[in-house]
């Protein structure tokens, strides 16, 4: 029988996160915006004070899947939030639970943290995620519209 687990990164696995985070960006059309390497992975997600976490699914043994998350704050709540960054499993092992287990393991540790919420984001033409997402109870936030700096934008707002 084939078993998942999931397991907290480790900084061996820059290489791999670094893979799936491209397989990511190309399922979702932005390859092209990729800019991380494994120098800036391993730096990000496992140097001291690292704010950013990432987790590893395997089937097996075999990583399959991964996640990065990292916690806000909400100041209605006056709690800490789990925000899932990333979410992404090989397309050779959907549809094995790979993805809830993921989800899971996130609850499971915001439960744990007293967080008072765990959110993400899904482009609006990923209906195979979409419709993922509210079968397990998940709700959309349509009221809210993200905003974005970035790169020059950014820079020149700075100044």
């Amino acid at each position: 029988m084939n078993k998942l687990n999931i397991r907290p990164a480790i900084p061996e696995d820059a290489e791999t996160i670094l893979q799936f985070i491209k397989d990511l960006a190309q399922y979702e059309k932005l390859e092209h915006e990729v800019k991380a390497d494994v120098a800036s992975i391993t730096q990000s997600l496992f140097a001291e004070g690292a704010t950013a976490h990432a987790i590893i699914c395997e089937l097996d043994g075999e990583a399959v899947g991964y996640g990065v998350y990292f916690y806000n704050y909400s100041t209605w709540l006056a709690k800490n939030g789990l925000y899932l960054e990333d979410l992404y499993v090989a397309p050779p092992y959907r549809k094995i639970g790979a993805g809830k287990a993921i989800l899971k393991y996130l609850a499971q540790q915001a439960v744990a943290e007293n967080c008072g919420r765990f959110e993400w984001c899904v482009l609006d033409w990923n209906q195979p995620a979409i419709d993922f997402y509210q079968s397990i109870g998940a709700e959309p936030q349509d009221e809210w519209i993200l905003y974005r700096l970035t790169g020059q934008a950014l820079e020149h707002f700075a100044k």
